[in-house]
């Protein structure tokens, strides 16, 4: 069974004046890999960050909502989270040791942040862990272009040591054609 991870799509993170690298196409390709996931018995599971009110991140807000072009299913979990880390101090281990996923799919925002630190997390704690490559997102930042820090990190994920096994990251096409 997969389990699709979604991390941070929120309506604050994607408000106002913050652009975030290629969103529109980025949430078509969570939504495809969510209903590919779903109909080979997998289960999708919205995280979100519970943040302050200067942050628009206030939990029950507008801005913590998840992204109204989302498309979310009764059965799908969710997820509250403080820190970057998607396994701080919340039940993500003990809801996928339920779920035994076969492996763990990581898509959302901000990929040098929050994708970042719960795909290092996962991947120490020995999921199978694979990142749709097409399928997060960020934002500009001082030194480095929203686009940049996407692909410097799809690099990095496929190249770190994990003796035993390996981060995948493949494009939503791929990974959705590999569930057939």
């Amino acid at each position: 069974m997969n389990v699709l991870l979604v991390i941070d799509m929120q309506e604050a993170l994607f408000s106002g004046e913050i652009v975030r690298f290629d969103a529109a196409r980025v949430i078509e390709r969570i939504n495809r890999l969510a209903e590919a996931v779903r109909h080979h018995g997998g289960r999708v599971i919205f995280v979100q960050h519970d943040g302050s009110e200067e942050e628009d991140l206030l939990p029950n807000t507008p801005g913590w909502q998840v992204l109204a072009g989302l498309n979310i299913l009764p059965p799908d979990g969710r997820l509250r989270k403080t820190a970057c880390d998607a396994f701080y101090k919340t039940d993500l281990q003990d809801m996928l040791s339920a779920m035994a996923p076969k492996r763990l799919v990581i898509t959302g925002c901000a990929t040098d942040f929050c994708v970042d630190t719960t795909v290092r997390a996962a991947a120490s704690r020995e999921f199978d862990v694979v990142v749709a490559a097409d399928g997060h997102t960020t934002g500009d930042r001082p030194h480095l272009a929203a686009e940049e820090i996407i692909r410097h990190h799809n690099w990095m994920w496929e190249n770190l040591i994990l003796p035993g096994h390996s981060i995948r990251v493949c494009p939503t096409a791929a990974l959705i054609a590999s569930m057939d």
